[in-house]
């Protein structure tokens, strides 16, 4: 009886099965209620006493083969559906994969990076939360100063001191800080101002702004940079500089492109006249170098400033720059192909 036992173990051992409805056959020949262990387990009473204690061991051995083959054999099985069930059909053709889009303002922004880091210009980034020093002050705007006004500043009420930086020549002190001349860097990054939202201005927005710093440096040498700049951005070389006032430079001047009125777009982006103003400029204000620690005796430089945003919209015919923060997906999703 017991090498009947013994071949039943063996047989246990070699056992495969493909199916579920095998492996359930199979649980049952030896598991069920009238399986065969349960009839080895009714011979007991009929074995010689001096066998019962090695029938019982090998009785109990396979069993306990019998439960641990059943157990394998499905997980195996279920494992091998769950797999098919991941991967389906392989022969089948594969779902198609969605494309990422990058967002105008960043396509952009590394247009502009790109362009000015081929004539030596490195990037710079600081903090969008500032201090009234690096936003104001330093850039020869003190306390009281009436140009103030002219940017429209979101404060931290707990601190007054404390600000949302309204352009990024914030990066530019810091920069000239902690850096002697040369310098060329540009500074693109986010920026706040307290101003009505409609189709051409938002409460934040995006700039890149330049600092050249250098023994030497003339109004000659932005006007042949910004030259440079947009003929590579636009494809267009015909710019106009217009005299004006920034605080921070001595003289100053606004860039206008000349875009032209092919388009809907552009009549209303120019106001009707295919001139678009695209950003400030000038010489930077000895005060300025002073307050950085840089003798502006010796040395000189230029600084310019452009929103991203404005430029996006034009590239890209934009109507609305509001369009740029919603988030619509159907909106953004035109872009999957752009660089």
């Amino acid at each position: 009886m017991i090498e009947t036992l013994q071949g039943h173990i063996e047989e246990v051992k070699k056992f495969t099965a493909d199916t579920p409805e095998a492996v359930e056959a199979f649980r049952i020949k030896y598991l069920g209620k009238k399986g065969l262990l349960n009839d080895f387990f009714a011979e007991f009473k009929n074995v010689p006493n001096d066998q019962k204690k090695e029938f019982g061991q090998t009785i109990n051995t396979l069993k306990t083969a019998a439960q641990e083959k059943v157990t394998a054999l499905k997980e195996s099985l279920n494992g091998a559906e769950e797999l098919k069930g991941v991967y389906g059909d392989l022969s089948r053709p594969g779902e198609p994969i969605e494309l990422g889009s990058r967002h105008p303002i960043s396509i952009v922004k590394n247009k502009i990076v790109s362009i000015f880091s081929r004539i030596g210009f490195n990037v710079s980034e600081g903090p969008e939360i500032e201090d009234d020093w690096h936003n104001f002050t330093a850039l020869n705007l003190p306390e009281y100063h009436p140009a103030r006004d002219m940017q429209d500043t979101f404060f931290v009420q707990t601190n007054p001191d404390v600000l949302l930086r309204t352009h990024t020549s914030t990066v530019q002190v810091r920069y000239m800080e902690n850096n002697k001349p040369p310098i060329r860097t540009i500074s693109p990054g986010r920026v706040y101002r307290n101003e009505a939202i409609s189709a051409r201005s938002h409460c934040f927005f995006h700039q890149v702004e330049g600092l050249y710093v250098d023994k030497g440096v003339s109004f000659a040498d932005l006007k042949q940079t910004l030259q440079y700049f947009t003929t590579e951005l636009f494809g267009k070389s015909k710019i106009r500089l217009r005299p004006s006032y920034f605080p921070f430079t001595e003289p100053s001047a606004e860039v206008d492109v000349y875009w032209g009125l092919e388009t809907e777009t552009d009549y209303k982006m120019t106001k009707g006249t295919g001139w678009l103003e695209i950003m400030g400029c000038g010489m930077v204000d000895p005060n300025v170098l002073e307050n950085c620690g840089i003798d502006s005796t010796e040395y000189s430089g230029f600084a310019f400033g452009m929103g991203i945003d404005r430029i996006a919209l034009l590239l890209h015919q934009i109507p609305d720059i509001r369009m740029l923060s919603e988030n619509d997906l159907r909106f953004l999703e035109q872009f999957k192909s752009a660089d």
